[in-house]
């Protein structure tokens, strides 16, 4: 199971070459071709970017879980 560090960077690096397809398609509407093609991709990614995103908060929670809670200050019976 990829590490959360990895799962972080995997989503910055596909959000960034999401922005540069949304600016190519841009480009295209303008000069008149057709995007159809182009935006579907693009749904696909996005989709892939929510999944990790959710992969990442469950491995935050699994995270904090492991972690035990501290209270400072706090007596011990």
């Amino acid at each position: 199971m990829p590490t959360l560090e990895f799962i972080r960077s995997e989503i910055e690096r596909m959000r960034a070459q999401i922005s540069r397809q949304r600016k190519e398609i841009l480009q295209l509407q303008r000069a008149g071709i057709g995007t159809a093609s182009a935006e579907a991709l693009l749904a696909r990614m996005q989709a892939k970017v929510d999944e990790l995103c959710a992969q990442r908060d469950e491995k935050k929670k699994a995270e904090l879980r492991e972690i035990k809670p501290r209270v400072l200050g706090g007596r011990k019976w």
